[in-house]
């Protein structure tokens, strides 16, 4: 049941506008090792909406994590801390570089919830992304809250395997990584580069690496072994934080219509799990 305290936000909405531009995607394709572009030309590859429809709170507005303020669309929750913990994607129709772009948002659902971690809140916003008018993406974005560190969560006693007949890549989150991503994303929380806040405020060992960064990696794998594929839908779920205190390994498994995806740290289980489904 929704908590009656959030029930103004149910429906809430609000649309942005951007224009499809070719910086962002050079930006990406540096950031992934690309020596260009490998995408389709002239057109955005999958999940690249996200560089686009960037925070632009004023600098007064932003508060002590680095997000902008509580408030707005999103609900005046008071847990602290505040990440992306998955979501669904759907894909219409091809972003052409150069389209208007447009971004309505709604607030589907805001959840409380109670177990051993503590106090959350889940917040599922909607986004659907039109390019000259036509709806290209549809998003499920899952957002979660919680309250003050505890304590080092425990781990599931299994940790990832390596698919068989499958493939693998070592990816190291050097905090040159996590600040390119950050910048490219302008996404200012301090989790991402301020080791210092990291440990001592929100109680994590090192540098958090961006849920969206790993996404965007497990679909540059995909993308890498399937070259040429049209990518119609993906999902992904945000199990447990990976950290730039080690590196860690993109897993890709062939299945009908398209591949199971999965990120974790050596001997720990998969900090991310991801299914594209693709033509």
């Amino acid at each position: 049941m929704q908590d009656a305290s959030y029930q103004a936000w149910i429906g809430r909405a609000e649309t942005v506008e951007d224009v499809a531009g070719r910086a962002p995607l050079r930006g990406l394709a540096a950031l992934l090792d690309h020596e260009g572009p490998p995408w389709a030309a002239g057109q955005l590859p999958p999940l690249a909406h996200w560089l686009y429809f960037l925070p632009d709170a004023r600098q007064s507005m932003i508060d002590v994590d680095g997000h902008p303020r509580r408030g707005g669309l999103l609900p005046p929750i008071a847990l602290p801390r505040r990440m992306w913990a998955g979501g669904r994607l759907a894909f219409f129709e091809p972003i052409a570089l150069g389209a208007a772009l447009s971004r309505r948002s709604t607030i589907q659902s805001v959840v409380p919830k109670s177990g051993k971690s503590g106090d959350m809140v889940f917040v599922t916003v909607l986004h659907e992304v039109f390019a000259d008018g036509a709806l290209a993406v549809r998003e499920e974005q899952d957002l979660v809250y919680r309250g003050e560190a505890t304590g080092p969560a425990a781990a599931a006693a299994a940790p990832a395997a390596a698919p068989a007949g499958g493939s693998a890549r070592v990816v190291v989150p050097d905090p040159v990584l996590l600040f390119r991503f950050s910048a490219l994303t302008f996404n200012a929380h301090r989790i991402h580069y301020d080791r210092d806040y990291a440990r001592d405020v929100e109680g994590y060992p090192g540098l958090v690496v961006h849920g969206p960064l790993i996404a965007t990696l497990l679909m540059d794998h995909f993308l890498r072994q399937h070259p040429g594929r049209r990518v119609a839908a993906f999902s992904f779920r945000a199990q447990r934080p990976l950290f730039d205190t080690a590196s860690f390994t993109l897993f890709s498994e062939t299945v009908e219509n398209g591949a199971a995806l999965w990120a974790a740290a050596a001997d720990m289980p998969a900090a991310m799990t991801a299914q594209v489904e693709a033509a």
